[in-house]
């Protein structure tokens, strides 16, 4: 059974830096796309960075301010956030699917698994 648990929400202020982590069980992730996603309330559920093998991809609003990376010893992925500004207040959740899949990586319907997801609260 496929289990994602994201880690490392919390409440910053506006320019500070947060590290999330999601740690994944139940298979090797190592040939699966490893994603974040966030929702803010009253939003839809957006793409924010995703590691798939060799490539990552970035939603342009972070851009320069968060880094995905990923310990495929360790079946975790992270999301370095620096810079964070209150519009990037959501939770944030873990995504995963196979490398296979040839969907946008932006696509939410084309994960597989979810985490329950982890609060970011980023005051001005």
């Amino acid at each position: 059974q496929v289990q994602l648990v994201e880690s490392g929400g919390g409440l910053v202020q506006a320019g500070g830096s947060l590290r999330l982590s999601c740690a994944a069980s139940g298979r090797t992730f190592s040939s699966y796309d490893m994603a974040w996603f966030r929702q803010a309330p009253g939003k839809e559920r957006e793409f924010v960075a995703v590691s798939s093998r060799s490539i990552t991809d970035y939603a342009d609003s972070v851009k320069g301010r968060f880094t995905i990376s990923r310990d495929n010893a360790k079946n975790t992925v992270y999301l370095q956030m620096n810079n964070l500004k209150p519009e990037d207040t959501a939770t944030y959740y873990c995504a995963v699917r196979s490398s296979v899949i040839s969907a946008p990586f932006y696509m939410r319907t084309s994960y597989n698994y979810w985490g329950r997801g982890t609060q970011v609260t980023v005051s001005s």
